[in-house]
């Protein structure tokens, strides 16, 4: 981790080149001064067309809050656009966003944490509302689910592939999320800390969405504006890769978070096979009180016992999934709500 500046009014001096900030966050809300203490975490590579904007939009919008630039690894000037704008500016080594996450929440200390690309195709202006609604409902996680924007924007490759992704997850995890690939999101702090962080890219976003549902937390949405890169700024996310190592991310916390139910219906299809190979044979054992097809009757046999074994590995990694999910949820409890909720 490379050296960052840890004196706030070192940044608030370096702001000079942004617009005037608005109210503060206490003003905005009829807080205490300093309460909420707010983070606005900003992973990014190669966005020094962007960052800069970034940052200050978020300054203005926010001005009390303290901005934090994870640079990943990046071969232009990223890093120090982003201090001159007035962020925190660190590093982390190991690629990926779900890597930069991790070390984020690791890192940083706050009340209440905001996570927001750096490309500048969100909307810092929603932020103050976003916030407002996770204190006000007193919420974990407040998603922006992207609207407008043309073809550059969100292309319709992503939207097609965000809309099967976002499908798969409420199906198999209950309603509450729209938008699974969302880069802009408010969390509380109990979120943050509880959070497993265990993927390594851009499947990061659908660990949120299940982390939230799997624990039936309090979540909301707010349709926000999504608007085009500007000119020198290019997307990261690869549609055909990262889409698969999304889909294998989400097939995998099914099998881990509902196993019951993915057991029972793979036993229901090798039960479903295996009886309809064996059907035929015991018919014809029942009329000559021979088996001529000895590969097809050991085969049905092995197809309804593999069927059976398999209901019993779901009731037991049930059970572990319970035990699992009983752990989160004290881990997410030990983390103390911030005295400006109470």
């Amino acid at each position: 981790m490379s050296a960052f500046r840890k004196d706030p009014s070192a940044a608030a001096e370096s702001r000079s080149g942004c617009p005037a900030a608005g109210p503060s966050i206490a003003e905005q809300f009829g807080l205490l001064p300093n309460q909420p203490q707010v983070a606005v975490l900003i992973p990014c590579r190669n966005e020094e067309a962007a960052i800069g904007k970034v940052v200050c939009d978020f300054l203005q919008a926010l001005p009390d809050a303290n901005v934090y630039v994870y640079d990943n690894n990046s071969t232009d000037r990223t890093a120090r656009e982003a201090e001159g704008a007035g962020a925190f500016v660190r590093r982390e080594q190991l690629q990926g966003k779900g890597h930069v996450v991790r070390r984020m929440f690791a890192d940083i200390e706050a009340d209440v944490y905001i996570l927001v690309d750096g490309d500048d195709t969100y909307d810092a202006a929603a932020a103050p509302g976003m916030l407002r609604m996770l204190i006000e409902r007193h919420l974990d996680m407040v998603t922006a689910t992207r609207h407008g924007g043309g073809r550059e924007a969100y292309r319709p490759g992503h939207r097609f592939g965000n809309r099967l992704l976002t499908f798969l997850v409420t199906r198999a995890f209950g309603n509450g999320i729209s938008d699974l690939l969302s880069g802009y999101r408010v969390f509380s702090r109990r979120f943050v800390k509880s959070f497993p962080a265990l993927s390594s890219g851009f499947e990061t976003e659908t660990e949120f969405s299940v982390h939230a549902l799997a624990l039936h937390m309090p979540v909301q949405e707010v349709q926000t504006l999504y608007r085009n890169r500007p000119a020198g700024s290019r997307s990261k996310l690869n549609t055909i890769g990262d889409g698969l190592r999304i889909l294998r991310a989400i097939t995998t916390l099914i099998r881990q978070e509902r196993p019951l139910e993915v057991f029972f219906a793979t036993a229901l299809i090798m039960a479903g096979l295996g009886m309809g190979l064996g059907i035929p044979v015991v018919m014809e054992f029942l009329h000559t009180g021979l088996v001529t097809r000895l590969p097809t009757a050991l085969l049905s046999t092995g197809l309804v016992l593999m069927a059976f074994l398999s209901v019993t590995c779901g009731l037991i990694l049930d059970a572990v999934s319970r035990g699992q999910r009983e752990i989160k949820r004290l881990a997410y409890l030990a983390v103390p709500p911030g005295e400006w909720l109470l």
